[in-house]
């Protein structure tokens, strides 16, 4: 292990219900994760926040979103955070439902620290039927220099669209284009059936989109990554089932110890090497809702492994596209 490897860890990195983390590395040296709301030691948490100097440790910070958006219902989530830095300011790209109880919406705070306090910008990007607008991420193509949106579930395509320069509002006169269809066989272990939790990486020439699928949550949670690739951060996208045909897309998927493993974002340490943070259930312990404290729902905890390029795509070791269940070695700092 090189000398500056933090000190080898054992999953979950964060062992609180943390679903859908997002991960930043912020200009103050420090990385950030950000979770959907949960209920923490009695207290509804909208934006958890925690902070770690390894990704290996992590604290948590508390409360990142103090005030829900006013269009916002006070009953509803607020889900799958993903946080970006631009010109020394945090914008914050989530999802909530408003008040008069459509579909869910797209939308963006900001802050001026990694940490908060976001503040809503005092509408919704984008609202829609069902679940179709949600899981959003920003990505900033080095190519082109678009700020593209990735969004997308609700038994629909994954959605790309192209910000304008205040990365609050879409550029006027642009669509969004589909980038990754579902597959509707009727097979409860299809992934395919649902797709979300897009999230962005270029390297060595490929935009590699990954994205989650099927059913995240409850007793009968069955999730997975996958990955599709592209020469063009908009697509046409390529699955790997498309590309090597094998019958599905999945790179990561569960265990005897951990169930359900899925809404990932990548982030690269020192060495330059990836790695995939990931929610999971631990199986040993009991499915249950956060917010409601009712049973039925899950308690998803923050899990990392290491991806590896492999004959051009990537790989999630060491064990075997499975979340790492003993002590492995961890990121280079």
């Amino acid at each position: 292990m090189p000398d500056n490897a933090s000190a080898s860890y054992q999953n979950p990195v964060l062992n609180e219900d943390f679903p859908d983390p997002t991960l930043l590395r912020a200009a103050d040296g420090f990385y950030y994760a950000y979770g959907t709301q949960t209920k923490y030691r009695g207290t509804i948490i909208n934006l958890q926040i925690a902070r770690s100097t390894d990704l290996v440790h992590w604290e948590l910070l508390g409360e990142g979103l103090p005030e829900k958006p006013r269009w916002a219902s006070a009953t509803q989530r607020i889900w799958a955070p993903d946080v970006r830095e631009h010109d020394g300011r945090y914008y914050l790209y989530y999802s909530a439902q408003p008040d008069s109880n459509e579909g869910l919406c797209l939308a963006v705070a900001i802050a001026d620290s990694p940490a908060g306090p976001f503040v809503d910008m005092g509408e919704p990007l984008q609202c829609g039927e069902g679940f179709l607008n949600i899981d959003p991420m920003l990505f900033d193509d080095p190519a082109t220099g678009k700020r593209l949106l990735y969004w997308g579930s609700g038994f629909g395509p994954l959605r790309v669209r192209e910000l304008a320069p205040d990365r609050m509002s879409f550029v006027p006169g642009t669509e969004e284009i589909e980038l990754v269809q579902t597959i509707q066989e009727d097979d409860p272990n299809n992934y395919d059936r649902l797709i979300e939790g897009s999230w962005v990486v270029l390297r060595d020439g490929w935009y590699y989109l990954f994205y989650s699928g099927n059913n995240c949550c409850g007793d009968d949670a069955h999730y997975g990554v996958m990955v599709a690739r592209s020469r063009d951060a908009m697509g046409p996208f390529e699955t790997l089932a498309q590309a090597t045909g094998q019958g599905h897309s999945a790179i990561l998927e569960g265990n005897e110890k951990w169930r359900a493993p899925g809404h990932n974002s990548i982030v690269t340490d020192a060495a330059g090497q990836d790695w995939i943070a990931y929610h999971a259930i631990d199986t040993a312990q009991p499915t249950f809702d956060a917010i409601n404290d009712e049973q039925g729902y899950s308690r998803r905890v923050m899990l990392l492994d290491r991806i590896v390029y492999e004959n051009g795509w990537p790989k999630v070791v060491p064990n075997d596209g499975t979340p790492s269940v003993d002590k492995v070695p961890g990121p280079v700092l």
